[in-house]
């Protein structure tokens, strides 16, 4: 079997508020994790933390639902409980593999859901509020994904875009029964209905999970839908293709979308992934 490759990663993130609304309700979080050991005292002269060679990358998108603070806060909060999992769990994540990880993955963002309610019942001016996620963690040479709502992750590979998350959508779900072409779903005045979301007025919501294994020259981007809206694949695509540096390829990302009108918050994360230097 072959071993897992070391593969060096390059990540940027960006948000902004957009042209049109007051608040940006989007976050983001990009972190790497590492297993550390803080020396308090010892009797050896050495460093006061050691690492060890393995760290792992963790890629977070929320874009919040409910208007202004309901929104914000939702996002926010769900931000906050993957950090705190994340922390917590951290120990665990580099014994666990595949689907270990993956169902790690999705009892986080179950405990999102229920952090929402929770804040929503002391808190009743922030009822209904909600998020999408879609947050990725890298370990080596393998990408983990989970998802709920309507922000995307896209892997730009060997300059095709392929997007690896369903929007979870009342026009999406429409697009893929055949009920709708997609040219329409692009103009209906519903397409940001959102049926799977972290919180809102309904508990329970299901993350789709994925596994992938990257190669060198692989981006990842994920991003909000007020990218989406603006910008479409084929020019996402000819971005990443024209410009190698994940800061540059963020701001450009969010300077064309609005350009575009920029009607929603936009949100940005791009990362790629090379050939380890020896």
């Amino acid at each position: 079997m072959t071993s897992p490759a070391n593969l060096d990663v390059s990540t940027f993130g960006l948000t902004d508020r957009g042209q049109h609304r007051e608040t940006n309700e989007d976050q983001f979080l990009v972190a790497r994790l590492s297993r550390a050991i803080q020396i308090e005292q010892a009797s050896l002269s050495q460093p006061r933390a050691l690492f060890a060679d393995q760290h792992a990358q963790l890629l977070l998108v929320a874009d919040g639902m409910g208007g202004h603070a309901g929104g914000k806060e939702a996002s926010a909060l769900a931000v906050r409980t993957i950090e705190e999992f994340a922390l917590n769990a951290l120990r665990f994540f580099f014994r666990l593999e595949g689907d270990g990880i993956l169902a790690e993955f999705q009892q986080a963002v179950r405990t999102a859901d229920n952090r929402m309610f929770e804040e929503a019942t002391r808190h009743p001016e922030l009822a209904g509020m909600g998020t999408t996620l879609t947050m990725g963690y890298v370990v080596r040479d393998t990408f983990y994904l989970a998802h709920a709502g309507d922000s995307r992750c896209y892997l730009f590979r060997a300059g095709e875009l392929h997007q690896l998350t369903t929007d979870h959508t009342l026009v999406g779900q429409m697009v893929r029964e055949g009920v709708m072409s997609p040219d329409e779903a692009a103009n209906t005045p519903f397409r940001n209905v959102v049926t799977n979301a972290i919180g809102g007025t309904q508990r329970g919501v299901k993350a789709d999970v994925h596994k992938l294994t990257l190669v060198a020259g692989d981006v990842v981007l994920l991003c909000s839908d007020g990218l989406t809206t603006m910008v479409t694949d084929a020019e996402i695509a000819a971005l990443l293709a024209a410009e190698p540096n994940p800061e540059a390829a963020c701001r450009k990302l969010v300077d064309q979308a609005n350009e575009r009108g920029g009607r929603d918050n936009i949100t940005v994360i791009v990362s790629r992934f090379d050939a380890e230097r020896t």
